[in-house]
């Protein structure tokens, strides 16, 4: 047997109990001391707790006061501000007022300004910091957009019928005018200070008191927007005929009316456009619309030649080009931009080629995009209208809800014009199936814009005769 079994065979009881007595009196000693201690440390902690919220509670009591007394101080200054301005305030109102409703909604609620203190330097130079680096990002863009509603005139009518004219805005919901200011004919229709013009002699004095008719615009609220008629400029061809739409022959292409159209392909009529838009954007229009910003679509014009770019281009690839040339231009002078489409582009691929509008493309270089939708220029059975003419407000909404499917193509967050529709103010008694058109068949078309989502829209009548019974009343 091992030396450690024999070690545990023997047992000495009395040892044994006495050393248990003794580390039994060890331990109750311990245990006593570590209750004393925890409490010790209990109490410590408590109190170290209690100071520091006590602490706090000064600290938020005497920040509440400094606060208040801040305020004060800003109240001060804004009563101040307030007693300064009570002259001005009344002007003020009637300008926010007198805005469309869509402009005011643009502007930064009171409520959402975060309050500065007065005595704050860092946060006056964070704001500073702030507003220059948004400046640097995106572009300023200063122009006041307006939601129009107008009619057009032309150059003869805002002369001889101008009361009548004024009257029909001063009275009804009619906003805006599209005037002549270079009409069908190529003629400039005022006394325009344009070198190219005068040069050609294509400067006229039909209207012959401009800045008087601007500053009347202006009293009067109504928006002025400069009709800009581009490639249909008989005179400019016939003054300059290498700038004119040519026959394979080199004879001067003629359309089924007989008049020339200037090339546009040639980058000289561009300038004389953009030169003839920047002097009417001088004299006070908001908005430049070019009108005939496309081909002609005359018996001809299999037989003609555009030269040798437009081997190179198509007809939309040029007017896409010119487009935005156009805009580049006239943008920077505070100015919108529009133009105006056949209704037809919208959804005839082949209608777009054969004049070279280009629906969507356009639309990325436009403020605004005017189709041409009137129901008597639609054939019969288009969009599933049997006769477009007598169904004014079911063709209108179609040919409009096409287009908002059609600018859909465009991604999300690019530019996008917006559209505002020409709508017949006329009957058109060459066509079979027609009506005459006045107050009610005009409201019908209106409520085909609203009807598809657009909220703007222009009359057009050749004549200057506008069916007043049939626009809302002021």
């Amino acid at each position: 047997m091992g030396r450690k079994n024999r070690f545990d065979m023997y047992i000495d009881y009395e040892k044994s109990y006495r050393n248990r007595r003794k580390r039994r009196g060890n331990t109750f000693i311990k245990v006593i001391l570590l209750l004393i201690f925890s409490a010790c440390i209990g109490f410590a902690s408590y109190y170290g707790v209690r100071l520091k919220m006590d602490e706090q509670k000064n600290r938020n009591k005497n920040e509440f006061n400094m606060g208040k007394n801040i305020n004060q101080d800003n109240i001060e200054v804004e009563n101040l501000s307030n007693k300064e301005d009570t002259n001005v305030l009344p002007d003020s109102n009637k300008d926010t007022d007198s805005k469309d409703s869509f402009e005011n909604s643009s502007e930064t609620s009171t409520e959402e300004i975060e309050t500065i203190p007065v005595n704050s330097k860092d946060s006056k130079n964070k704001v500073v910091d702030e507003s220059k680096d948004d400046k640097t990002l995106q572009e300023v863009d200063n122009r006041e957009p307006v939601r129009v509603k107008g009619i057009y005139v032309t150059s003869r009518a805002i002369m001889d019928k101008r009361e009548k004219l004024f009257e029909i805005a001063d009275t009804t919901e009619i906003n805006a005018m599209v005037i002549d200011i270079k009409d069908d004919n190529g003629r400039i229709t005022y006394m325009m200070d344009s070198p190219k013009a005068l040069e050609i002699g294509a400067t006229t004095n039909t209207i012959s008191d401009i800045e008087e008719l601007m500053a009347i615009l202006e009293e009067k609220d109504i928006y002025p927007i400069a009709r800009i008629v581009a490639f249909k400029d008989p005179y400019l061809a016939e003054q300059k005929h290498e700038l004119a739409i040519k026959n394979k022959d080199g004879s001067l292409y003629r359309d089924n009316n007989g008049e020339c159209w200037v090339n546009p392909y040639e980058k000289e009529v561009w300038d004389y456009l953009i030169e003839v838009s920047s002097k009417a954007a001088e004299i006070g229009f908001k908005e430049i619309q070019f009108d005939y910003i496309r081909f002609s679509t005359g018996k001809g014009m299999s037989n003609v030649d555009f030269g040798p770019l437009a081997r190179e281009k198509t007809k939309e690839d040029i007017i896409i080009e010119f487009t935005k040339y156009a805009y580049e231009k006239l943008k920077p002078l505070g100015v919108f931009v529009s133009a105006d489409v056949y209704g037809t582009i919208i959804s005839s691929s082949i209608d777009a080629g054969l004049v070279g509008q280009n629906y969507v493309e356009m639309a990325k270089y436009l403020d605004y995009i005017c189709p041409m939708i009137y129901p008597s220029h639609f054939g019969e059975g288009n969009y599933g209208v049997d006769h477009p003419d007598l169904e004014p407000f079911k063709i209108v909404r179609k040919v409009l809800t096409a287009s908002k499917e059609k600018l859909d193509q465009i991604p999300e967050g690019e530019h996008k014009a917006i559209v505002r529709p020409w709508l017949q103010d006329f009957t058109a008694t060459w066509i079979k199936n027609y009506q005459e058109y006045g107050g009610l068949e005009l409201r019908e078309q209106i409520g085909g814009v609203y009807g598809a989502g657009y909220k703007e829209w222009l009359l057009w009548n050749a004549a200057c005769n506008y069916s007043v019974d049939g626009l809302k009343k002021k």
